[in-house]
């Protein structure tokens, strides 16, 4: 597409960013300038803060209730104090900080700043434990950490710095009964609200974040971003989640894993959209549906397992007339769900995929018409493709590994490697691609259609099998909440499929359900698809984003591989193997 074709985005997002559309209206072109020094804390907060004070960037609802109305005024005075603060305690440009602050307002003070001094900032969720700290701080090389004083944090991050010797600073938001450390809320009102930027700002392809990643194998990885990410959430915001600059959107997340990035900061602010945050402790759906309701929230994002949930409540109950937009990622929408929302709403949930190593990569963008239980159509942003193991591209609806190309050199919003980690590094970007470790296959039109990480894949009789396509079909059943499709050792196929099941509320898990299933199975599933053992469970593994560990379940089985007697089938085989 000719340069001469995009156009400067409206708002501030217009000074680094050009599009062009297609004659449906359907984004085709992506252009960033003026991004070598890009520092989205000056050049968007700070400059929102000055041209529009009063503008509200957040709502924030505590969980008590209290509200909390925040402008980019506030968040650029209060991001110079936390600067100014840290400046204090020796943190510095290229030290690393740890943030574990659930859904805490300071977050965002807390993250500007570091983005203004040229620190680099770590979200890290609050389900951490001694042990975990103990890694991320030597993985990591932490200097520094700002933790939230609910619960345990404080006490485990104070047990697991024992045995790490690198922490310049340890800070807590709210009252610190611990020795040693620094109080956020109090210190933070006796720096100035003025912060003077560095001569050298940092910016562009300079280090900005690190996330360990959630991946459903292995010990986290620790994903590095340039300034330049936030950049690249532009799509992100703008037109997969189509917030309203006048509007508030809500996205489900804790400030510890990526998807708050996604949906919380960055591509949010620069269309100059509000965000919401309501910091909950627990996760209660009817809660949401009220928060929605009461605020008037124009745009939603949430992980699927949050729609799997709502899709079996009483939504007619709630007003969501404001909601113009519903979004998901985090992994695979099974078309079921997709097909419930939008019978009880009347409003098409829009599904896209990225990982924390990018941005949005795949979508159902604006103006697009969705496929249920398709991912979308890749982004402008990326040059995605389907690849054979061999590297070749693959055909029209044959599955393969979905990679994006870095021939030209890194795309906006994608990593740039894992820190000190070479060989992983290595191990994902080769031959001009990043490679995913997920797999799908395009349709016809475009669209790609997800099948499973490459692990995931289950080779049974001489068949491979994605666990997404049996677990959709699972989903069809009015009493399946969640299920998780794996593979168990078989002596005779190698591998046999296993479903772990969880059901709704008050239901039985009997044998004669089980019946009941296999029945479903045989009318509804090729053979070698079909599950050959059924597990209901209260609740399937999942990492800290919401993400199903399959290889959780396929570990423990693998592990009783040899007791003969531990997988024994339904009683109910298909006579036609």
């Amino acid at each position: 597409m000719s340069s001469t074709n995009l156009q400067p985005e409206a708002g501030i997002a217009g000074m680094f960013i050009s599009t062009s559309k297609d004659e449906n209206g359907v984004l085709n072109a992506i252009e960033f300038h003026n991004d070598d020094r890009f520092n989205f804390a000056y050049d968007v907060v700070d400059v929102l803060g000055k041209s529009k004070p009063d503008k509200l960037a957040m709502l924030h609802i505590a969980n008590d209730g209290k509200e909390r109305r925040i402008t980019f005024k506030d968040m650029m005075v209060y991001s110079n104090k936390a600067a100014n603060y840290f400046r204090y305690l020796g943190i510095k440009r290229g030290d690393r900080v740890m943030l574990v602050l659930k859904r805490h307002y300071q977050f965002w003070f807390a993250i500007l700043a570091l983005h203004k001094i040229g620190a680099i900032a770590i979200p890290a969720t609050n389900l951490l434990v001694k042990k975990d700290f103990e890694y991320r701080f030597k993985a990591g090389q932490i200097d520094a950490v700002l933790c939230t004083s609910d619960g345990k944090v404080a006490s485990e991050v104070e047990r697991a710095s024992k045995t790490y010797d690198g922490l310049k600073a340890k800070i807590m938001v709210g009252p610190s009964t611990l020795k040693g450390w620094s109080n956020f809320n109090r210190d933070i009102r006796f720096f100035s609200p003025e912060f003077k930027k560095p001569a050298d700002v940092p910016g562009g392809d300079d280090p900005m974040l690190m996330f360990f990643t959630s991946g459903t194998t292995s010990y986290p990885k620790i994903a590095a971003h340039s300034y330049k990410y936030a950049l690249g959430h532009y799509i992100t915001a703008k037109y997969w989640q189509q917030v309203d600059p006048d509007g508030i959107h809500f996205t489900i997340s804790d400030t510890g894993w990526g998807k708050a990035l996604w949906g919380k900061l960055y591509g949010q602010w620069l269309c100059e959209a509000a965000v919401f945050t309501y910091d909950f402790d627990e996760f209660y759906a009817s809660q949401i549906m009220q928060m929605i309701e009461k605020y008037k929230i124009t745009t939603f994002c949430a992980p699927p397992t949050v729609y799997r949930v709502l899709v079996h409540m009483n939504l007619a109950k709630f007003d969501l007339s404001s909601l113009k937009t519903v979004a998901t990622a985090g992994e695979a929408l099974n078309p079921e769900i997709y097909e419930k929302f939008y019978k009880a709403t009347g409003m098409k949930i829009m599904e896209g995929f990225g990982q924390t190593e990018t941005t949005l990569t795949i979508g159902n963008l604006q103006g697009m018409e969705p496929k249920p239980g398709s991912m979308g159509k890749p982004s402008p942003q990326y040059t995605v493709e389907v690849m054979r193991a061999d590297g070749s591209i693959c055909d029209t609806g044959e599955t393969g590994e979905i990679v994006i190309s870095v021939k030209d050199g890194l795309p906006e919003g994608l990593f740039l490697g894992y820190y000190l980690d070479e060989k992983r590094t290595e191990s994902v970007c080769y031959n001009g691609y990043y490679h995913t470790g997920d797999t799908a296959y395009m349709d016809e039109d475009g669209f790609l259609w997800y099948v499973g990480r490459v692990d995931d894949v289950i080779k049974s009789t001489g068949y491979r099998v994605g666990p997404f396509e049996i677990e959709n079909e699972i989903m069809k059943l009015p009493y399946v909440v969640e299920c998780a499709v794996t593979s168990v050792p078989d002596p005779m196929r190698g591998q046999a499929i296993k479903a772990s099941v969880v059901l709704t509320e008050g239901t039985a898990a009997t044998d004669a359900l089980k019946k009941e299933m296999v029945r479903f199975f045989r009318a509804n599933l090729a053979s070698y698809k079909r599950p050959k053992v059924i597990e209901f469970v209260k609740e399937l593994p999942k990492t800290v984003s919401g993400k199903i560990r399959r290889v959780e379940i396929k570990e423990k089985d693998w592990a009783q591989e040899d007791d003969p007697h531990k997988y024994a089938s339904t009683g109910e085989e298909s006579k036609d193997e």
